[in-house]
């Protein structure tokens, strides 16, 4: 499956922004989707997951109650909406996704797409 995500810019702190990720491929309903995140000279980190059906989600807890992943599996594309960012949000945001299992997923995606910047300033 290739991934392809969008969305990213520049927005002050507080602000909101919804990154979309478009993936190729007949079988996106089957994978897990997830979105990480990477600031240069650190580690990549995971943000959140959805399964696939959409019912059962994970947020890293830094997200918590701020950003809201979903998916459309019939556009395939997943969705990560980013409300009250603040400036130790920015970085590279990546989606990416796994056939395995939600938990596997977050730890070890399959496949990975480009980055798209987020920066957040104060």
């Amino acid at each position: 499956v290739q991934l392809q995500a969008s969305g990213g810019g520049l927005v002050q702190a507080g602000g909101s922004l919804r990154l979309s990720c478009a993936a190729s491929g007949r079988t996106f309903s089957s994978y897990v989707m997830g979105w990480f995140r990477q600031v240069p000279g650190k580690e990549r980190e995971f943000v959140s997951a959805i399964s696939w059906t959409g019912g059962n989600t994970y947020y890293a807890d830094f997200v918590k109650g701020r950003f809201t992943i979903s998916r459309d599996n019939a556009k395939n594309t997943v969705y990560l909406q980013m409300n009250s960012l603040k400036p130790e949000d920015t970085a590279v945001y990546y989606c990416a996704a796994g056939s395995s299992t939600i938990v596997v997923v977050t730890t070890s995606p399959e496949y990975w797409g480009q980055g798209t910047q987020v920066t957040v300033s104060s």
